[in-house]
């Protein structure tokens, strides 16, 4: 996973950054690949992005962002997925 924070001015600065990271992700297949990207309102008016990746290694994730021109701020490894059930009362309503 990796965080951007404050990496851009507005959302729209954010998703054409996304959509170079898509296609610098492809170019790169089989080394790396975005699995989800969340754009993030910061506190002072900027835009950040959390960023999952599937990726061969943590250089491989930094090779990729310097070529598509991102950020990185931090580099985190994810150690699992906890999936929550949807809740019961909800269904029935």
């Amino acid at each position: 996973m990796v965080v951007r924070r404050h990496a851009w001015q507005t959302h729209t600065d954010a998703v054409e950054a996304v959509a170079r990271g898509t296609r610098e992700a492809e170019r790169l297949s089989g080394i790396v690949t975005c699995a989800q990207s969340y754009v993030v309102e910061e506190t002072d008016g900027t835009v950040g992005s959390i960023c999952v990746y599937d990726a061969v290694s943590p250089e491989a994730v930094r090779h990729h962002s310097d070529a598509a021109e991102l950020p990185v701020d931090e580099i985190v490894k994810v150690a699992g997925t906890i999936i929550v059930p949807p809740d019961p009362a909800a269904s029935a309503a």
